[in-house]
Parts: C-alpha cells; structure tokens; sequence
C-alpha cells in the first residue's frame, strides 16, 4: 500500500487520535497535517523554459548528458541558480536521455511485455509495408504538448498524427484508428518500447487488425530513425524558431508542416520525389 493510500486511512473523525492512526498504519504524523505548496506563476514558467531549452539543445547533439546539457544553458541561455542534479530530473521528467536523438517519453516496464525488431535486413519496397511510430514533446509559448505521429517507412509519408497535452496511450490509439480509416492497415508497425507501446489496448489494436508488432531494441534509437529524424526536422524547421501560444495555433502548425511535407517538399532521399507521390503511385490505385 503507498503512503497516500495509508494516509487516506488516518482522519480528525476517529476514535483514536491522529497520532495513534499514523503509528498504525505506518506513516509519519506531519505527513498528516502537510499541504504541499504550490509553485508560483514565476516558478512554473521557469521551469518551463529550461525543460524547452533542454528540448532544443537535445534535438540538435543527442549525445549530451546532463553535464554538458547544464554547461549550455548556463553559458549559451545565461540560466543562472541550476545545477546537474536539477537538468537531470527536468530531462527524465520530459524523457529524455543522452545518445537518443529524441525524448523516449515513456518509461519502460519490466513486466510489460517485449516484441522482437522485426525490420533488421529486411527490404522495404512498398507502402503500407512498415509503419513507423512515436512520441515527441513540443515546446509552446507557455507550455507543452506531446505529438503521436505515424510515418510510412518506405514513402516518407505522414501517415497519422495526434497532438494532446497528456503521455497516455489513447491519443497514440486516435491517431491509428484514423490512420486506418484513410490509408488502410500496414503490415508491420515499429516503435520503441514505451509503455504505451506495451499497454493491452494498444496491442490489442494491432492483434485485431493483424499487425505485426515491431519494437526497437533497448536504447537502439537507429531502429526507429525515420520517425527520428522527421521529428528533428519539424522541430528545427518549425517549432523552434516560432512561438505557438495555444494549442490550436500548435495544431494548425503541425497541419500545415505535413501538408507541406507530404505533398510540396521534393526530398533527396526519396531522388526529389514527394512522399505523396510514392506513396500514391506506388499503392493506392484510384
């Protein structure tokens, strides 16, 4: 039983004092009485600002742990009065870690259950053949969202998204049931091991639409690079160099960034083609 559950035992309206109540169930008088305090208007935005800072410095060298992440924004934001011990808590807060090239926003479980990486040495040369998905947090002016996108692994195509200010795993199931809707069902979907990656729903999902599951291996972010790397592009491209006040300003962002992605943007890679032209040509006959 947690210390709040106990605590939620102990009351003023019963026969025995508070005192012998905590004693009982083992918890400590003060903890009783105690009214967390909450932070100020000053402090919240603070706090916000370093955790987008951190963001940012990430996404551009990945391979920064906390030392050198605190050395940047002392030196490169002028961020006085912070410490490792603080960086270090605001990155596992938002979820991010040095080598990943991205936040890993959901922690994984132990008794959460594990899928193979399906996708080593295996030729991809057609849409809808493998799915790529993930999370990524995004700054806003005073705030934060988390975006769940879907990308086709051999098209480059923005197949789905999903922007909400919660890490649960029912945005992540939004933006494949409406994935689905319009693009049909692939056969196999990557992700990283995140919990909501792992939850009964999610791969209930994939069994109901006979799926395969693929998850990348344990801090293998080069299992997942396509979606790594359009994140890093959305993100360096637009949210960083603009401010998005609300939600609906975000959204309308991110809108607009795929359209432009996925229909006007020739990209190297694909030999100057857009995504919507391989993808469409390749499969959807219409």
């Amino acid at each position: 039983m947690s210390t709040d559950e106990r605590l939620s035992l102990v009351g003023d309206d019963r026969p025995l004092t508070v005192s012998k109540q905590c004693e009982l169930v083992g918890v400590n008088r003060s903890s009783f009485y105690y009214q967390p305090v909450k932070p100020g208007e000053g402090e919240v935005q603070r706090e916000e600002f370093i955790k987008q800072r951190i963001d940012y410095w990430h996404t551009l060298y990945c391979y920064m742990g906390s030392r050198k992440l605190l050395d940047k924004l002392r030196v490169d934001d002028g961020i006085n009065g912070i410490g490792r011990d603080l960086v270090r808590r605001y990155m596992v807060e938002i979820g991010i870690y040095a080598v990943y090239p991205k936040p890993n926003l959901s922690e994984n479980r132990k008794e959460h259950k594990k899928f193979p990486y399906l996708l080593r040495h295996r030729p991809i040369w057609l849409p809808n053949q493998v799915w790529a998905t993930d999370i990524t947090y995004i700054k806003m002016g005073r705030g934060h969202m988390y975006l769940s996108a879907i990308i086709d692994w051999y098209s480059r195509f923005i197949i789905g998204w999903e922007l909400s200010d919660t890490l649960e795993t029912a945005p992540v199931l939004a933006s494949m049931l409406r994935a689905f809707d319009e693009y049909g069902v692939p056969g196999i979907i990557n992700s990283d091991q995140g919990s909501q990656y792992t939850s009964d729903d999610y791969i209930q999902l994939l069994a109901e639409h006979g799926i395969r599951q693929s998850m990348d291996g344990k801090a293998r972010w080069v299992d997942n690079v396509i979606i790594e790397r359009w994140f890093r592009s959305l993100k360096c491209e637009k949210i960083y160099i603009n401010e998005y006040p609300t939600p609906r300003d975000l959204r309308h962002c991110v809108k607009e960034y795929i359209h432009e992605y996925n229909y006007d943007r020739p990209h190297q890679s694909l030999s100057n083609y857009r995504p919507w032209q391989l993808y469409d040509s390749s499969f959807r006959l219409e």
